[in-house]
């Protein structure tokens, strides 16, 4: 299991405080260090079942920068969608953890973390 955090975000340090309070094991990763590339991206994106956009966050001042709630969400923009997200990874949503089952699940919640703990 890994998660996905930015260590500045409450929701991430309540997810990391809930694995650690299960005994679960996992990796962390600082994916503002530690950016993902677009293959890693496309690769959650599968793991989650969702399009880039999904999980994008469109409120931050890079979103726009970028004029994002402008793009189409449509096929011939997901690689568009997905290189913004790899070059503004502070773009993408958090935390996501990467379940053992080969699932992921954006866990901005107590239950999304235990959905992805009993995965």
């Amino acid at each position: 299991m890994e998660i996905w955090i930015n260590p500045a975000c409450s929701k991430c340090r309540s997810a990391v405080q809930l694995l650690d309070a299960e005994g679960a094991e996992y990796t962390v990763r600082r994916y503002l260090e530690d950016v993902p590339s677009p293959d890693e991206i496309r690769a959650v994106l599968d793991r989650l079942g969702l399009e880039p956009w999904d999980i994008t966050r469109t409120q931050e001042a890079e979103a726009k920068d970028l004029g994002l709630k402008e793009w189409p969400r449509e096929a011939g923009s997901r690689e568009r969608w997905i290189t913004a997200l790899a070059e503004h990874p502070k773009l993408i949503q958090r935390p996501i953890i990467t379940a053992e089952d080969g699932t992921a699940v954006v866990a901005r919640t107590e239950e999304a973390v235990r959905d992805a703990l009993g995965r």
